[in-house]
């Protein structure tokens, strides 16, 4: 895995030549396939994106990507189809790396979208450019190319939907509109100080995990995931100095005032993008991550419907059941810390029902 994902993301020019040659090989498998509504769950990382995806990938109308469509996603029909003639061992599932109590195997639905975008766009992660792309940004080989991709994925999985997770995709929703007017998307927020206690939390779990082991901080950047660990980058939301404030804080070890300053920047930029959209807007849903919690059935409900996606009453009940607040941390912010949270994040907070 390490070798050939390695190869990968070096080389993404031949590998978008081997996913166009797939595409024209098995036409006819994805010929009645089209992107009809697809589902994005974006937010800041750490704000709930996954169990959402969990969620909404068991819905049985819904392709995701999954732990097991890497290394080789550029080729996904390919390699599944290879996968479906492989002897499988029995798994068992295990808590993933950010030791938050999920536990997956190689068929959890995984936030691997990213690897497309970064093989058309390779400076899409630099922070001293930005990474907006609204609905004039445009990249024909790369709009046909994904269209085709999540045709094929559609037809692997022989479902009607596709659903992806994409925090980065925050910075993109716009663009995604533009190219899909019927796309619905789900919008996670979080209350900023137990926000920032959990990702303050995850960059210290990253930042050892990686320099025990460097393979892990190779592997986060062929996936695309940059928001923790040696090669944190903050996502230029068009501010230049904002953001090259920010790194200089989180390279400072000012890591409270850093990560408050970013999640003013992010959801600031959701704001704006939202009141400036009228249509976007209304393909929006804002899920805040505290009423998730607390009122599970509810929120839940709200997210299948805009959705657009059926689900019985009693699947709802059985996954409304599993969803509670964490138990185990709590943020330990002093006076100081928490007034200055409360004085970066308020005004962009207030925007947001907090």
């Amino acid at each position: 895995m390490h070798w050939l994902g390695g190869w990968i993301h070096r080389k993404p020019g031949t590998w978008i030549k081997l996913g166009n040659l797939e595409t024209r090989a098995v036409q006819d498998a994805i010929a009645d396939k089209r992107v009809d509504r697809p589902v994005y769950v974006a937010g800041l990382a750490r704000s709930g994106t996954t169990i959402l995806l969990e969620h909404l990938a068991s819905h049985p109308d819904v392709a995701t990507h999954r732990y097991v469509d890497f290394p080789p996603l550029l080729t996904p029909y390919w390699w599944n189809r290879w996968l479906a003639r492989v002897p499988n061992s029995q798994e068992q599932a295990q808590e993933r790396a950010h030791k938050d109590g999920i536990e997956v195997t190689s068929q959890s639905p995984e936030a691997f979208e990213e690897m497309l975008w970064m093989a058309f766009f390779p400076d899409i992660h630099d922070p001293t450019q930005s990474s907006v792309k609204g609905r004039d940004a445009e990249h024909p080989a790369f709009e046909r190319f994904y269209d085709d991709h999540v045709r094929k994925l559609l037809a692997i999985r022989e479902r009607q939907r596709y659903v992806a997770k994409g925090n980065y995709n925050l910075v993109r929703l716009g663009y995604l509109h533009r190219l899909y007017p019927r796309a619905k998307f789900i919008l996670v927020i979080r209350d900023p100080v137990w926000h920032i206690a959990s990702l303050m939390k995850q960059q210290k779990l990253f930042v050892a995990g990686e320099t025990s082991e460097p393979r892990a901080l190779e592997h986060m950047r062929r996936v695309g995931h940059y928001e923790f660990g040696l090669d944190r980058r903050a996502i230029n939301v068009g501010n230049d100095e904002e953001t090259r404030h920010i790194t200089t804080l989180w390279e400072s070890d000012n890591e409270v005032e850093g990560w408050a300053r970013y999640w003013a920047a992010i959801y600031a930029h959701v704001a704006d993008t939202l009141d400036a959209d009228p249509e976007l807007k209304k393909a929006c849903l804002i899920v805040r991550y505290e009423a998730l919690c607390g009122q599970p059935h509810d929120k839940l409900q709200a997210v299948f419907d805009h959705a657009e996606l059926t689900l019985d009453p009693e699947t709802l009940a059985e996954a409304a059941s599993g969803l509670h607040a964490p138990t185990y941390y709590q943020p330990g912010f002093n006076e100081a810390e928490l007034a200055m949270i409360a004085e970066i994040t308020g005004p962009v907070a207030t925007r947001f029902g907090y």
